[in-house]
């Protein structure tokens, strides 16, 4: 790279310094195969883990929950960081510490992609609520139908044979 391509990216950077900004969004993965994986006993010790990848990247983690088969994220994301990159770090890192906490989860794997939505100030209380109350709610409805729901709520489109794996 060249002195003045590198001052511009210095530049930029520095600038980026007043940048002030509040994304919120809502994020949800499952297990691959929707497998009930993730005992409870570990579910704290692992949300405070995801809680440091998230930290690391500058985007707080703001709650989090979930059943044996999949989590719940609220997460402010950083200024500069993308939502896939976040994804990648907290499913790729928080694999591995699962594989290293429990011979039992040598085989522990989360679903490829992941279901990402944005949400106001407005929706956070409301929505920590829902992702406190995982466990009641998953008595009587599955994770499909769940994310069906969301889906709809925002208007995305989708095709079934290529959300679930």
């Amino acid at each position: 790279m060249d002195r003045t391509t590198e001052a511009r990216i210095i530049g930029y950077l520095d600038g980026m310094a007043s940048t002030l900004t509040r994304l919120l969004v809502h994020i949800t993965f499952s297990t691959k195969n929707r497998a009930a994986a993730i005992p409870e006993t570990i579910e704290p010790d692992l949300y405070a883990y995801i809680g440091g990848i998230c930290r690391r990247m500058g985007s707080p983690l703001l709650a989090m929950g979930g059943v044996a088969d999949h989590v719940h994220m609220l997460v402010s994301l950083g200024k500069s960081v993308a939502l896939s990159d976040l994804m990648l770090n907290v499913k790729r890192d928080s694999s591995k510490w699962l594989k290293e906490r429990d011979a039992v989860l040598r085989e522990f794997a989360w679903q490829d992609g992941y279901f990402g939505f944005s949400i106001g100030e407005s929706g956070v209380d409301a929505l920590k609520a829902y992702i406190a109350d995982q466990k009641q709610r998953h008595l009587t409805v599955d994770y499909k139908d769940e994310m069906r729901a969301f889906l709809r709520k925002y208007g995305v489109e989708w095709d079934e044979r290529y959300v679930w794996d």
